[in-house]
């Protein structure tokens, strides 16, 4: 598949995936992830004011990390 297809094919995976707001967030501070089923990206994350904007995309082992961070305390910024 050309980088095209790609692009397009997510665009669409996106555009349908079950996205899911966090039970913990806050009126201006929410965030939205999907599973995604296609291509090397496993999870998508984007801001739920601006679901048309830019999406970050995780593949299984870059979203453990991120969540095992996030956990931590690493994106604090206290």
């Amino acid at each position: 598949m050309n980088e095209i297809g790609r692009t397009s094919a997510l665009a669409r995976e996106l555009a349908s995936a079950p996205w899911r707001t966090s039970t913990r967030s806050q009126t201006s501070n929410c965030v939205e992830v999907a599973p995604l089923r296609t291509g090397p990206a496993a999870v998508a994350l984007r801001d739920s004011k601006d679901r048309g904007g830019p999406v970050l995309l995780f593949n299984r082992a870059g979203w453990l990390g991120f969540i095992t961070g996030a956990k931590n305390g690493q994106f604090d910024l206290n």
